[in-house]
């Protein structure tokens, strides 16, 4: 599906018209970031500004906001009530789901923390959510114990585990590329979500029995931060009108690619998904053209 892939990215992201504006290329609603993890906040809101959304808004705790807004030039920032640790609580339910009401996508996770209001303000979030929605890290281990909530969203989603994570929600442990992609498959038809499953070939398997299989990357790509990358990314594609698999597919292919890229600079020792968001404006254009 490689070459499918490649003309799916040209097709969406190339703009033809001049006529264009910000609102065309997606309204993009980040929540993520707690104390001590306000580095996810900066990964994910700048990958998906790289990737083409026409505008981003992060929602982090109130005591964190003001400090990534003072060094944010481009994405947005709201303040959310947050617990007595620094994290986003269920009190931010109101306000977020208020916001929400006016974006084009969801992307929840990345350093969100694993505080039990935490994760309970993730489940009522996206069990209310009419939007899109790309649920990562902390907002995945939500689902540990509560996996059957996923088959009640409302609208597509998109799930990035990696392995452990996956088995903690799906209670399953693949170990080989056939397990990985049999486990995936089963996941994604059962819950009814976009399966994401992180790792050497990524998988990428939607409920209607589509399958993408990974052959970009490489080993100094597992590093933390890389796979806040990726959420930022996956979120950027369906707000510029890719659909949920559509979008996985494709950022898991430019990721990898922006990743490889780098490593030539780099070395894999040394790389850093800094690296990585340096090198995607090169692997975007490099398919896209412009």
């Amino acid at each position: 599906m490689r070459l499918s892939v490649r003309s799916i990215i040209r097709k969406r992201l190339r703009r033809t018209r001049p006529d264009v504006h910000k609102g065309d290329f997606g309204r993009v609603f980040i929540i993520a970031g707690s104390r001590g993890l306000t580095g996810a906040c900066r990964l994910v809101s700048t990958a998906a500004l790289r990737s083409g959304a026409g505008l981003v808004t992060t929602g982090a705790p109130k005591s964190l906001a003001n400090i990534l807004a003072r060094d944010s030039r481009e994405a947005m920032w709201i303040a959310l009530p947050e617990t007595a640790s620094g994290s986003v609580g269920l009190k931010a339910l109101s306000r977020a789901t208020s916001f929400l009401k006016h974006e084009d996508v969801l992307a929840i996770g990345p350093g969100l923390s694993r505080h039990p209001s935490t994760l309970s303000f993730v489940r009522a979030l996206t069990k209310q959510s009419q939007k899109p929605m790309v649920i990562d890290a902390d907002a995945i281990i939500a689902f540990e114990k509560y996996n059957r909530l996923l088959k009640k969203l409302k609208a597509p989603s998109v799930l990035t585990p990696h392995p452990g994570e996956f088995q903690r929600v799906f209670g399953v442990s693949p170990v080989t590329e056939a397990d990985r992609l049999k486990a995936a498959e089963k996941a994604a038809k059962e819950y009814g979500v976009v399966i994401v499953l992180k790792g050497h070939r990524t998988v990428v398997a939607s409920p209607r029995g589509q399958t993408y299989i990974n052959l970009t990357g490489n080993p100094g790509m597992a590093t933390g931060g890389m796979g806040d990358v990726l959420t930022g990314m996956i979120a950027a594609f369906v707000g510029q009108k890719m659909d949920v698999f559509q979008a996985a597919s494709s950022a898991v292919y430019i990721h990898g690619l922006a990743g490889d890229r780098a490593a030539k600079k780099t070395g894999e020792v040394s790389l850093l998904p800094s690296d990585l968001l340096d090198e995607l404006p090169k692997a975007i254009k490099r398919i896209v053209g412009k």
